[in-house]
């Protein structure tokens, strides 16, 4: 059996950057360092975190904070206003690419555009966004679900979306508004983990993907996955897979989303290998 793991799979920049000085604060032991919300969408990695003493709050008040960690998805100007006040040792880890989205976004405020922000309104990036962008923000994921909207129009992208999407948005709104500004603010990691992926579940039988089942990129690479492969699965951990999903299988595929740390995906590799060996 033959298996090929795509080599953009695991770690992007930012996450590796917010993961590097999170634990290089857990070896300083000290006491009360939280991270507001998950530091990144992987919940192996969230616990480990957790079992060196930095947990996770969404309660800025919360009277245990001595040092607030920014997770990678970035935060809204009001939290940086609120923490201020609270005094609290802040450690920025938002991604350097939300940062720069950030700063496009209030630009296109500034400058008197409507913001659309193309991506999922619930993720924790676009909640952030969405607070640098004004009143009258707009946010789409899906072409046929833009909302009407005004003459003239800057456009943000949510990081970890496809160019697909920003694609078919893009073309709806040229047809509606007189004036279109876009940023392409989509990581360039995450364009090169999509197009190999999608290579990749082309050329095999099977089609794993790894990372949390709460992390938007690597739920998309199981949808493009899906497009291309007739056996496809989304896993956290090599615990979930199953012996028969490798029955007459001669090729697997593995990929994984930014958040995926390298030791995950290398214990499914071990997991497939002793399972075809029928240990």
């Amino acid at each position: 059996m033959q298996i090929i793991v795509a080599k953009k799979a695991g770690f992007c920049f930012g996450v590796k950057r917010a993961i590097d000085i999170t634990f290089d604060l857990a070896k300083e032991s000290r006491r009360g360092i939280f991270t507001y919300g998950p530091l990144i969408h992987n919940p192996q990695v969230v616990e480990e975190l957790k079992q060196k003493g930095i947990n996770t709050t969404d309660n800025l008040y919360s009277g245990d904070i001595r040092t607030l960690i920014i997770r990678t998805h970035g935060v809204s100007p009001e939290v940086y206003t609120e923490t201020s006040k609270m005094g609290y040792n802040l450690i920025d880890a938002t991604c350097p690419f939300v940062k720069k989205a950030q700063n496009f976004t209030k630009k296109l405020r500034d400058e008197g555009y409507q913001v659309l922000i193309i991506g999922d309104k619930h993720h924790p990036e676009v909640q952030g966004l969405i607070g640098f962008a004004g009143s009258d923000v707009i946010v789409a994921n899906e072409a046929d679900a833009l909302p009407r909207i005004k003459k003239k129009v800057g456009i943000i992208v949510q990081t970890t979306q496809s160019f697909e999407t920003l694609r078919k948005i893009v073309l709806e709104v040229i047809g509606t508004a007189r004036e279109v500004k876009i940023y392409n603010t989509i990581c360039d990691s995450t364009a090169q983990r999509v197009k190999e992926t999608k290579e990749l579940a082309k050329k095999v039988d099977l089609m794993l993907i790894v990372g949390g089942k709460n992390s938007a990129n690597t739920n998309q690479l199981v949808k493009l996955s899906k497009e291309v492969c007739n056996k496809v699965y989304h896993i956290e951990t090599a615990e979930e897979l199953s012996k028969k999903w490798l029955n007459k299988v001669e090729k697997v595929g593995i990929s994984g989303g930014a958040s995926t740390p390298e030791w995950i995906i290398s214990s499914v590799v071990k997991k497939i290998k002793e399972i075809s060996l029928g240990r």
